[in-house]
């Protein structure tokens, strides 16, 4: 049966893909906007890392030797505000993986301008991922706490970006939604991220099976990411790949 189901997968898919090194390119793109303060950066930049070092998510990350992950991260605010924090990195053992995970620890913020352009960060992110053609699947990660304000609309671009030719899969966008942690707004955070997750789901995600996580404050930021991360990295389709060839 699983012969049967495996020749299946590779006459659906190729077996260019198949046995392609990278199962997996996986872009993070983390809301750095004005609304976010110094604190907050911190609890973001630092869930990033917590739940990259989860150990069921490193296991995850980890689970097929020779069909890696390819990982990268990067911060957004404004229309030409972008910034790379962690390049395209191939986690192939333990040892990167923890590097990666130091990297993002010690990143300090920069000065960046205001604005929410959730349009060009997403635009911004697909092109990072079409630059790992390589890899099987393509995975973009947006997460936020509030609605665009500058640039193109999010829908325009999901639009456009609806037939990118990446993979057997095309392109995958998922969110992750950040509400108030404020205790003296009562439960206006639950209500907050009620409003932004279902504007997510009409602007911005894409694909077959995206989906929008939800964090209820930057203190919940791990949890969440680390929750999506499990989501993004099921690697079961992979468990009866033949090992890949030496490049």
């Amino acid at each position: 049966m699983i012969r049967a189901a495996l020749a299946l997968f590779i006459s659906l898919t190729g077996t260019q893909w198949v046995e392609a090194a990278c199962r997996q390119a996986l872009a993070l793109g983390l809301d750095v906007s004005g609304s976010v303060d110094a604190r907050e950066y911190r609890l973001q930049i630092g869930g990033v890392a917590e739940a990259l070092n989860d150990p069921p998510v490193r296991d995850a990350l980890l689970a097929l030797p020779g069909h890696h992950v390819d990982l990268m991260v990067y911060e957004w605010s404004g229309s030409s505000d972008q910034r790379v924090i962690l390049p395209w990195t191939p986690l192939r053992d333990a040892a990167t993986l923890d590097e990666a995970i130091a990297q993002l620890r010690t990143t300090e913020r920069r000065a960046a301008s205001p604005g929410t352009a959730l349009g060009d960060a997403m635009q911004f992110g697909a092109r990072q991922l079409a630059t790992r053609s390589d890899c099987r699947k393509h995975t973009l990660d947006i997460s936020g706490d509030g609605i665009s304000n500058f640039g193109p609309r999010p829908r325009d671009i999901r639009s456009s970006l609806q037939n990118q030719p990446l993979g057997p899969q095309g392109l995958t966008i998922n969110g992750l939604v950040i509400g108030t942690e404020d205790a003296a707004l009562g439960d206006s955070g639950q209500a907050e991220v009620g409003a932004l997750a279902p504007y997510y789901r009409a602007e911005v995600i894409l694909g077959p099976g995206a989906f929008v996580e939800a964090a209820e404050g930057f203190e919940d930021y791990a949890r969440a990411m680390t929750r999506k991360l499990l989501r993004e990295l099921d690697g079961r389709a992979y468990a009866q790949l033949p090992p890949a060839r030496d490049q």
